[in-house]
């Protein structure tokens, strides 16, 4: 299965966007997010706490719709998914 992940704003800087990556089936959503934040500590860090647990204030979308943090890991990627990650947003 192909998915793409695309990172948002300082996150951006520090892993990228546009990863487009192969994942086996059954996936879960926070193992694939932690897979590719762990290839940059401080990417990792600004997403992940130290018990591998999403920050507060990451905000995770699978194809437009938002995904709960609560609810990430119990939630399947599938072929053609595409996911976001933003952190906080604030407008102005």
């Amino acid at each position: 299965m192909t998915v793409k992940i695309r990172f948002f704003a300082r996150f951006r800087e520090l892993l990228g966007t546009d990863i487009v990556t192969d994942v086996a089936a059954g996936t879960m959503f926070t193992h694939l997010i932690l897979t590719i934040a762990q290839k940059n500590s401080a990417g990792y860090a600004a997403i992940f706490d130290e018990n591998g647990t999403f920050h507060e204030f990451v905000i995770l979308m699978q194809n437009g719709r938002r995904i709960e943090i609560a609810d990430a890991a119990k939630t399947q990627v599938a072929d053609g998914d595409e996911i976001a990650v933003f952190p906080p947003v604030a407008g102005g």
